[in-house]
């Protein structure tokens, strides 16, 4: 009896803990961020991570969601599928019931499909996923689902728009194709070979490259059949330590070719791109970057920086979380399903300027996209990146309606 009365005495106390603590999470919104914070993708997901956290702290100082806080659980999934499911369990367990992602897309379907079939065998506890960055585009094709929402343009929208422009370089005359062995690193190929050779049908393809998601440490051997190749222009959509390590693999192998990226703007990125010397011969496509002259995201970006040491990779995440707070407004509820209802052909004024929308039918998000060069600055461009005093310059924008391509979703709606 008296060990019963011990241990009933301890409890107590947790139990208090625990009831305080589920009072306080109904003040609270948490969304989960599921990405890497260890391992070979660590450096854009801690990035990835600040940045939401920044949100968050906007979003709160302006009453939060609905009144209540916002909060970020961070859980790293070491850019793995089977633990980012992992971690999607424990972060439901916690209450979470939204969940953003954005590194991977093998993560991104893993994800997608888990949740679907969490919903289905758990309705009145649905979560949703907001996708930042995985832009596979089977995830609003193929395998749509009502609860999924990509802010990210997928990769063949940007294929279309890079190769839009590259039709007219007439300096193009050899490519090589280098990226991850993945399902997004092979759509990237098979995309660019086909688009390149129904546009620009001269245009010789002399290389062919797929090699390990982050874990190649050193790229000289790629970088050496690079230039064996005779190639004048690379096209990439390395991200993260793989499009870093190939860019200093090849400045130190003195390669001078023209690149088209989809990443090198990410952590490490402009660094090795100083170091190669090409000065406007690096180009990436994306949702927006810092010199484009716009007031409202240069005084964020001014902000963001003066408590970052890094700009502001993901102009889509700020479409993101200020889509979700508009869509829990404009339904009155935090409920998922509500708030799915309420983003479906929603409409806002991007972080970059111009329209965006939210497309019904697939769950793709649709805004201007930008082709820019890194290199020198000029006067009209004040920001730049990783100290290397070096910044983005727009190339090319390409506005909403020509980003639109179709889709074969069939959603299945609750």
């Amino acid at each position: 009896m008296r060990r019963f009365v011990v241990a009933a005495a301890l409890a107590l106390p947790m139990l208090g803990q625990a009831a305080m603590a589920e009072d306080a999470g109904k003040d609270t919104v948490k969304i989960g961020y599921i990405d890497p914070l260890s391992g070979g993708g660590a450096s854009v997901g801690e990035g990835g991570l600040k940045t939401f956290q920044y949100l968050a702290e906007e979003l709160n100082a302006k009453g939060g969601v609905l009144g209540k806080k916002v909060e970020i659980v961070p859980l790293d999934n070491k850019t793995n599928p089977q633990e980012s499911l992992i971690q999607a369990q424990k972060a439901i367990d916690a209450g979470v019931r939204y969940v953003t992602q954005g590194n991977g897309s093998a993560v991104g379907g893993a994800l997608s499909d888990f949740i679907t079939k969490y919903n289905e065998r758990n309705p009145g506890k649905e979560v949703l996923y907001f996708n930042y960055a995985a832009v596979d585009p089977i995830l609003t094709n193929a395998k749509c689902s009502f609860w999924h929402f990509r802010w990210d343009a997928n990769s063949d929208i940007k294929m279309e728009a890079l190769t839009n422009y590259m039709k007219g370089m007439p300096d193009i005359k050899k490519v090589y194709l280098i990226n991850q062995d993945y399902s997004f690193g092979q759509s990237v190929r098979s995309q660019a070979k086909a688009m390149l050779a129904a546009k620009r049908p001269d245009i010789a393809i002399v290389g062919d490259e797929l090699h390990p998601l982050l874990k190649i440490s050193d790229f000289a051997p790629y970088v050496a059949k690079i230039k064996a190749s005779g190639a004048d222009t690379v096209v990439s959509g390395n991200w993260g330590q793989d499009i870093a390590l190939l860019l200093k693999a090849s400045a130190d192998a003195g390669l001078k070719v023209n690149w088209y990226t989809y990443y090198a703007g990410g952590s490490g990125g402009p660094t090795a791109i100083k170091q190669t010397g090409l000065n406007h011969q690096v180009f990436q496509i994306t949702e927006g970057f810092a010199n484009i002259d716009h007031k409202a995201s240069q005084d964020f970006e001014k902000a963001f920086r003066a408590k970052y040491d890094f700009g502001v990779w993901y102009p889509r995440a700020v479409n993101e979380m200020r889509m979700f707070a508009a869509a829990a407004e404009q339904a009155k509820s935090l409920e998922p399903v509500k708030v799915a209802q309420a983003l479906e052909d929603m409409k806002i004024d991007v972080f970059n300027g111009g329209d965006g929308t939210m497309r019904k039918d697939d769950h793709q998000f649709f805004q201007p996209i930008y082709i820019s060069s890194f290199g020198e600055r000029s006067e009209k461009e004040p920001f730049d990146e990783e100290k290397t005093g070096w910044g983005w310059r727009l190339v090319a924008k390409i506005d909403t309606p020509a980003t639109v391509l179709p889709t074969t979703c069939k959603m299945e709606r609750p």
